[in-house]
């Protein structure tokens, strides 16, 4: 886990405690900086905002290396997400007992967005039993495609704008830590953050399937995901 921190100025727990904070709660930079100094630890916010863009990613590669499904039944579906006054669309997957299967952000919300999440998912994970989508059209013309490429199973596929509820209520705990931050300046950046707390909000997903006495620890989870 060492070489992680290696030629950093700060030490790994309070490097974790300061992501790990920023990507489980709606917090802003400034907010974090406050936290530590009433801890005695002085940090500049832009620091705070460089741990952010490069242990996002990394948690994000770790998290794919251990993650799995538990269920063949799932929700595929995308949400809105501003980047330098533009929508772009996160396109996510979550299995039915809520857990993340995959994420990806994209510049449009058509066919090829679709069909290329789709097809990753399939090949990383199989064919599930049902897999349960909107009625959009580029969603559609992507699923005929991924079940010509036999990926999927026709009789698999449903669509429903009711049983897709779950993930949309997911979408909205990933976009309510988004709240106080300053917005998005630019692709790179968002997919950053993104990572981290996508990764963050599956480890606490994962947390409430074996309650703990102690309750969620953001930073025991990522010095679990980072032992691992």
């Amino acid at each position: 886990m060492k070489h992680y921190f290696k030629g950093r100025h700060f030490q790994k727990d309070i490097i974790l405690v300061a992501v790990g904070y920023y990507f489980r709660f709606s917090l802003s930079y400034r907010d974090i900086v406050e936290i530590l100094r009433d801890r005695g630890i002085t940090v500049h916010h832009t620091t705070i905002m460089r741990w952010i863009h490069h242990y996002g990613t990394l948690f994000k590669l770790l998290w794919r290396k251990q993650r799995c499904s538990h269920s063949q039944s799932w929700r595929v579906d995308e949400t809105y997400i501003k980047i330098n006054g533009r929508w772009c669309y996160f396109y996510r997957s979550i299995d039915s007992h809520g857990l993340t299967l995959d994420f990806e952000l994209r510049k449009h919300r058509d066919y090829q967005s679709a069909y290329h999440f789709l097809r990753r998912l399939l090949t990383t994970y199989g064919c599930p039993n049902c897999l349960v989508t909107d009625q959009y059209g580029g969603t559609l013309k992507a699923i005929k495609q991924v079940i010509k490429d036999g990926l999927l199973a026709a009789e698999n596929h449903q669509c429903s704008k009711y049983r897709n509820n779950l993930i949309e209520q997911d979408h909205w705990l990933i976009k309510h830590v988004l709240v106080k931050s300053s917005g998005f300046q630019s692709l790179r950046t968002a997919v950053k953050t993104l990572s981290g707390i996508e990764v963050m909000h599956q480890l606490h997903k994962t947390s409430q399937r074996e309650p703990n006495i102690f309750g969620f620890s953001a930073l025991q989870s990522l010095n679990e995901l980072l032992a691992n």
